[in-house]
């Protein structure tokens, strides 16, 4: 589903070029147990995409060669794909730090009960969805009980030492706004978490990342059916920070979709830019230095750039003008 990239390649944006590789991101898969308004992924329960385990296999040479720092995974929800702990524990033996974009709803599954004692065990970093932490902001995302789900989710990741700042397992939260505007102050937003979560559950995180929805899939759907698209990108363009290009994700990092495919940014592997305009596989970049190669960028790049900033690290460091962009030409 491309139906808002016509309008996302009007939109001029400033040209960019990778630095250093250091994290590989891996989609395992579009299935997900939840169906949520802004995911920008279109997963939910009847989705059949997953990455096999020779996509992986691959992967794992890759990171061994390009000697790669982080392995990112997202979904869908990661842990749906049958081959989640093989990978995981392969990567782990390449003394890897590893990423899971966990929605923490999925630990309620029948099923699905094994997920924080394996992440435990292999040091994994939770960056788990919990789009706000007031019940009802998240069931209009979400669906009715995915408050209370998530809640229980978390608590099981505290129970395991996740969110102690001397347990060396760190719990990161994820917000997104419910309507069509940029997330607030990231600082101010994680002391408002940290203290609701805290004083009515009990719950312990490292930190707070904020995003903003991106304009594709889903989310860009409803934008168009509803007449807010355009607004919707007048206020990201307006709101748009030049010195947040040193700090953009794809800066450092490439995206690989569910069959190996490789795009610069996960955004971009939902609107099918390939990796700077080439479709190209993991498979053929195992021995190939891409810094300083050119990015692929479009309209919906300035969901990254405006106000704050916004990358899968949450809001971009005021002192991300101090690592200078690459800019083409």
């Amino acid at each position: 589903m491309r139906d808002t990239l016509p309008k996302l390649e009007k939109i001029p944006f400033p040209g960019l070029r990778r630095a250093r590789l250091d994290t590989l991101q891996m989609n395992l898969g579009y299935l997900c147990n939840l169906s949520c308004v802004h995911c920008h992924v279109a997963a939910g329960p009847n989705r059949t995409e997953l990455m096999d385990w020779g996509t992986m296999e691959t992967a794992l040479a890759f990171m061994e060669r390009q000697k790669i720092r982080t392995l990112d995974v997202t979904g869908g929800s990661p842990e749906m794909n049958p081959h989640f702990r093989r990978l995981f524990q392969a990567a782990h033996e390449l003394g890897v730090h590893l990423m899971d974009r966990c929605n923490p709803t999925i630990i309620e599954e029948a099923g699905f009960d094994w997920i924080p004692g394996f992440l435990a065990e292999h040091r994994v970093q939770v960056v788990a969805s919990l789009p706000c932490y007031q019940s009802d902001n998240v069931e209009k995302q979400r669906g009715k009980g995915s408050f209370d789900k998530s809640i229980r989710g978390l608590q099981k990741l505290n129970e395991l030492g996740y969110g102690d700042p001397d347990s060396g397992l760190e719990l990161d939260l994820v917000y997104n706004p419910v309507g069509a505007h940029l997330p607030p102050e990231q600082s101010q937003l994680e002391q408002d978490y940290r203290a609701f979560l805290e004083h009515e559950f009990g719950l312990r995180f490292n930190r707070l990342f904020a995003l903003a929805n991106m304009p594709i899939k889903r989310w860009g759907s409803l934008l168009l059916s509803t007449g807010q698209f355009d607004d919707y990108m007048d206020t990201l363009r307006q709101s748009h920070r030049p010195e947040n290009l040193a700090g953009v994700m794809c800066r450092d990092l490439i995206s690989v979709d569910w069959q190996g495919f490789v795009y610069d940014c996960d955004f971009n592997q939902m609107l099918e830019l390939g990796l700077g305009g080439e479709r190209v596989h993991l498979a053929d970049l195992l021995d190939r230095n891409l810094e300083g190669h050119p990015i692929r960028v479009s309209g919906h790049c300035y969901g990254c750039t405006a106000g704050q900033g916004s990358s899968c690290g949450g809001a971009l460091s005021d002192n991300s003008a101090e690592r200078p962009a690459i800019i083409n030409g």
